[in-house]
Parts: C-alpha cells; sequence; structure tokens
C-alpha cells in the first residue's frame, strides 16, 4: 500500500499539483485507510492530475471503484477503496477544509518527508 501512496503522490506532481497532503484513518475505522488531498489551479488542471493519478495506478493494478466531479472539476473524489483522493481548486479547498475536520488524524506523507 505505501507504493501505492507514493505512486498516486508522484502522479499529482507530474501534473502540477501543489499542497499535496496525506492524512492516515487506519486506526479510526473510516471510510479508508488514507486520503490525499492535493490542489489544482483549475478544473482543467483538477481533471488533468485525477486522470494521471487514475493512469498510473491503473498500470500497477488499482482500479478506482467510483471517481466523482469530473464533470464541475472543482472537486474530484477518487476512491481506491483503501486511499481516497480528493483533488480540489483553491477555492474549494479553502472552503471545506477537509483537513481541519481531520485535524486529530495522523499525517502521513508529504512530498517533502521521508515516512509513511
Amino acid at each position: 500500500m505505501e507504493n501505492m501512496f507514493k505512486m498516486a503522490i508522484k502522479a499529482i506532481e507530474d501534473k502540477k499539483g501543489t499542497d499535496i497532503t496525506t492524512i492516515e484513518f487506519k486506526e479510526q475505522g473510516s471510510i479508508a485507510d488514507a486520503f490525499i488531498i492535493a490542489t489544482g489551479n483549475n478544473d482543467r488542471q483538477t481533471k488533468a492530475i485525477a486522470e494521471n493519478v487514475e493512469l498510473e495506478l491503473g498500470k500497477a493494478g488499482e482500479t478506482v471503484l467510483r471517481h466523482e466531479g469530473y464533470q464541475l472539476g472543482k472537486w474530484i473524489v477518487l476512491d481506491y477503496g483503501f486511499l481516497m483522493v480528493h483533488i480540489f481548486t483553491p477555492q474549494e479547498r479553502e472552503y471545506y477544509d477537509i483537513e481541519r475536520l481531520w485535524q486529530e488524524s495522523k499525517k502521513l506523507l508529504t512530498p517533502d518527508s521521508n515516512h509513511v
């Protein structure tokens, strides 16, 4: 699973996604083991990021179970069961502030850290 996190983060970075954060939920019995949260500058970039994540994880044999938000591109969610990838425009990310909602959870991995 650690490899999937790193692959998803690299796919986000390859499309110039920013402000990437990963939050772990394993011990809390949440809907996924972890979230990856990232920002794209606009709806076209969020769609390109999401498509790249699906492509790269697909190459590794992971199939997205469900995806939402492609039509508007303001907040796209990719659900892999164990991992949920949230890609926001800056305005939507600020508005929903899901990091604040999950502030008690463990931050797992950011592009600048070496731990998972």
